[in-house]
């Protein structure tokens, strides 16, 4: 869902009686917390905004603090809106919260509560151990190539160099990118790890999760065997470790692992995962290349582009009942595979990059049936044109 309409859908909830608690979950540097602002300004109700981004300053009796203050703004017929930013930075938020909010439903206190986070396994632990039923997530996601090039008038190329951060937007300078990537780099991706993983995790081995995230970055769009990842980490472990600390990737918005398509759960679980990042600035940054030289390396764009579909799948897929794999068999491969219970949609990606591998979706057609069969780039579905249409547009068939 794009922000305008998560805006929308917010002003609607937050201006009904209160019932639920609103959840924004989403990675650093997506507007949640701008957004979260715009809201409180265009409801008629006053607000109070905290944010608990100082970690070790900060505790539960903070947060009872803070929720006092709200309350003392409730109007009569109004009531109030209480805005946490980073609430999973306070050790046990979420019973204080459910005590909290309890107490105002007992007591009929109109005070409604928005609270942000960007470290989702830390807030859903706390959502379904103490707020079940009293919360409602709404998932906030990297922009998207319609919401850049309407809000910022970018092309597909400086999107895909780019990559969708509003943040860094004015900073994107095709003729010198070194200012942005410095922001990407140092104000982004270092501060995701060293405050939302490193901070708020047990991380035994700190500078091989570091090192996981640059060589997923660096094979983004290619499919990696644990025991090849330890090779390039140059790193005795054991592959249970990496896959925890992909999760922990994963889970802060930077790169995901996809798992290979099987009908069997087992065999999904044991693949060898396919790097996918959530946004292709991260790839661009990390690389070193300028915009001109990026464009200029034929296979280092081609991963630019099938890397850009695979985030445009995994952010258009959240806080949906959709999930996304690849598939492959010998030499054979399917860059994407959608499924929605026993639908499927095989989507292959032509984006000029040189490969061994042929395509595999007649392999895949024969074995699995899809629904759906799309093909991207050259001689298919032009990238912006999938870019810019909802996903829904291009699901399973009935």
């Amino acid at each position: 869902m794009e922000h305008r309409s998560i805006f929308t859908l917010l002003i609607e909830r937050l201006q009904e009686p209160r019932k639920f608690i609103q959840v924004l979950l989403g990675p650093r540097q997506v507007g949640k917390t701008t957004l979260a602002l715009q809201v409180a300004k265009a409801i008629k109700k006053p607000s109070h905004y905290v944010s608990a981004d100082l970690a070790t300053l900060q505790n539960i009796a903070w947060i009872e603090q803070q929720w006092e203050v709200a309350r003392n703004k409730v109007e009569p017929g109004q009531g109030a809106l209480l805005i946490i930013d980073e609430v999973q930075k306070i050790p046990h938020w979420s019973d204080t919260i459910k005590a909290l909010w309890d107490q105002d439903t007992r007591n009929q206190t109109d005070l409604s509560v928005l609270i942000l986070g960007s470290s989702p396994w830390l807030m859903q632990k706390g959502l379904t151990e103490s707020l079940a039923g009293r919360f409602e997530n709404i998932p906030i996601t990297h922009w998207s190539f319609g919401e850049m090039h309407t809000h910022f008038g970018w092309t597909l190329d400086h999107y895909l160099y780019f990559g969708g951060y509003p943040g860094a937007a004015s900073l994107a300078d095709e003729n010198d990118s070194s200012r942005w990537g410095h922001y990407i780099n140092e104000s982004l991706i270092e501060t995701t790890i060293s405050r939302d993983i490193l901070l708020m995790t047990q991380v035994n081995k700190p500078a091989l999760l570091r090192r996981l995230f640059q060589l997923g970055c660096n094979y983004s769009g290619q499919i990696l065997s644990y025991s090849k990842m330890l090779g390039e980490l140059q790193e005795t472990g054991n592959t249970t470790t990496l896959a925890h600390y992909l999760d922990l990737l994963s889970g802060a918005g930077l790169i995901s692992g996809l798992q290979k398509f099987s009908k069997q759960r087992v065999r999904q679980k044991g693949s060898s995962p396919k790097f996918s990042v959530f946004n292709t600035a991260l790839m661009s940054a990390l690389s070193g290349k300028t915009f001109k030289q990026a464009r200029e390396d034929r296979i280092f764009w081609g991963r630019l582009v099938e890397s850009a579909v695979g985030a445009h799948l995994l952010n258009s897929i959240r806080g949906t009942q959709i999930d996304l794999f690849y598939w492959r068999e010998g030499d054979r491969e399917v860059d994407f595979v959608l499924q929605q219970g026993t639908a499927l949609t095989a989507i292959e990606v032509k984006s000029g990059k040189e490969s061994m591998n042929r395509t595999g979706i007649d392999i895949f057609v024969n074995k699995f049936n899809p629904s759906r069969v799309l093909l991207i780039g050259d001689q298919g579905i032009p990238v912006e044109k999938f870019f810019s249409t909802p996903l829904s547009n291009f699901m399973f068939q009935v």
